[in-house]
């Protein structure tokens, strides 16, 4: 069976679905991994650890922020052209573009079937933010085109019901209770399989099936549990330099917490984003001159960073289900979150870290502050977080499921993303 698996770049490829392509290259499938050509800036060390995986790479030209439309159509063109001469059984693709241009293209190649093609909604991103009047207009465009190419989709997997509720009142997707379904509520272990009315649907119909998946999972053998470490507390941020994902608010709270805390470490690892709802990087600069923060840059192993953090941070205002925080609760370390959608998921307040209000720096700053006092508190909600990983939100189980539904090339009724283990919450 050959399948193709869609990006829209190396390093996320690499760092959220290596398991699922080792997966893949085990269950027998000739694995086509799909990426944007190197950038001048890209790091090579991505592209090689994909080769390492053993599939095979093939390049297309992807302006991943841009709102270009002469490049999009050569992006949609080289996807055409791919499929067409590799003609892929399955595809799987995340992230905006790759989804959207991803089910043009294989429609008008007619490579794979439209019951093949699958494709997973990562989060809603700047694209959904509509708090501008050009970001609104940005909603519209994003809510058309994902329209027409769920009509060229077979399925669609969503990894919280948030997204999902929101792609159903922005009218991309039917709403169940329209067809006497339920809406879905918070995704847990028991609810995290597809809902009865998209379980039913046949895959020739105008609307995918829509399926519920618990993130992409996190390799809890490569993300293995360490004890505390002793020394000053540090608190990380990892992830891109982005506005969306609450950067400001992180080093804000560093700010306020370093005033009372001044032994406290505010550390960021991640690369810069040149695209829209970037915060520039002379602004993270800025703050490390001020001594609030270190910066780090962007890291090929961010592993020796989490196990030298007391808690990692993640002020975002919406996620899918974020890696960042999967891979902190692996290695055993306490998260604090904003409560939103895609981070409540995997951030129980008062068990494996604390939720506070998006926006609201003081609030990340009193939660830090909390665990630079309990030290201990932080190496409990360390290890509720790792038995939580280790029992939900596995990659191996994760990627064991989505190839089932590959294969199939249906819908799978019994998923095996939903290990039958208790959900952990703070009323035990």
């Amino acid at each position: 069976m050959k399948t193709a698996i869609l990006g829209n770049q190396a390093r996320a490829m690499s760092n959220f679905w290596s398991v699922l392509l080792r997966h893949a290259q085990a269950r027998g499938h000739d694995v086509l991994c799909i990426i944007p050509v190197a950038a001048a800036h890209d790091d090579p060390v991505w592209e090689q650890k994909l080769a390492a995986c053993g599939v095979r790479l093939v390049h297309y030209r992807l302006d991943r922020r841009g709102l270009n439309p002469l490049r999009d159509l050569l992006t949609l063109l080289d996807l055409r052209r791919i499929f067409k001469g590799e003609k892929p059984d399955a595809l799987f693709a995340c992230a905006v573009k790759p989804v959207i241009y991803g089910a043009f293209a294989a429609a008008l190649a007619g490579f794979p079937r439209k019951s093949g093609r699958s494709f997973m909604i990562t989060g809603l991103g700047y694209m959904f933010e509509g708090d501008t009047p050009a970001k609104r207009a940005l909603t519209h465009l994003a809510r058309l085109l994902y329209r027409c190419a769920f009509t060229a989709a077979g399925r669609v997997f969503f990894q919280n019901a948030d997204d999902r509720a929101r792609f159903e009142e922005l009218g991309i997707l039917p709403s169940p209770r329209a067809a006497g379904g339920r809406r879905p509520g918070r995704t847990t272990p028991a609810d995290a399989g597809p809902p009865p009315d998209s379980a039913e649907r046949k895959p020739d119909t105008p609307s995918p099936a829509v399926l519920m998946c618990k993130g992409t999972g996190v390799d809890t053998g490569h993300f293995a549990f360490r004890p505390p470490c002793d020394g000053p507390p540090v608190f990380l941020y990892v992830g891109r330099l982005v506005a969306a994902k609450g950067l400001r608010e992180f080093m804000e709270a560093a700010r306020l917490t370093r005033e009372t805390y001044p032994e406290a470490a505010f550390r960021v690892v991640g690369p810069p984003e040149p695209g829209p709802g970037g915060v520039p990087l002379k602004e993270v600069l800025a703050a490390q001159d001020a001594g609030h923060i270190e910066y780090l840059g962007e890291q090929p192993d961010v592993r020796p960073y989490l196990e030298q953090a007391r808690a990692v941070l993640l002020p975002s205002y919406r996620e899918g289900v974020p890696v960042s925080l999967m891979e902190a609760l692996s290695v055993g370390r306490a998260v604090i979150a904003a409560d939103a959608p895609g981070s409540r998921e995997v951030a129980v307040d008062g068990l494996t870290g604390f939720l506070v209000p998006p926006g609201d720096a003081r609030a990340l700053a009193d939660a830090a502050a909390r665990l630079i006092r309990d030290p201990e508190l932080a190496a409990r909600m360390g290890r509720d977080g790792r038995a939580l990983m280790e029992t939900d939100y596995d990659a191996r189980v994760t990627a064991d499921y989505l190839l089932d539904v590959i294969e199939a090339r249906g819908y799978c009724r019994n998923p095996h993303t939903v290990p039958s283990a208790r959900r952990l919450n703070p009323g035990g």
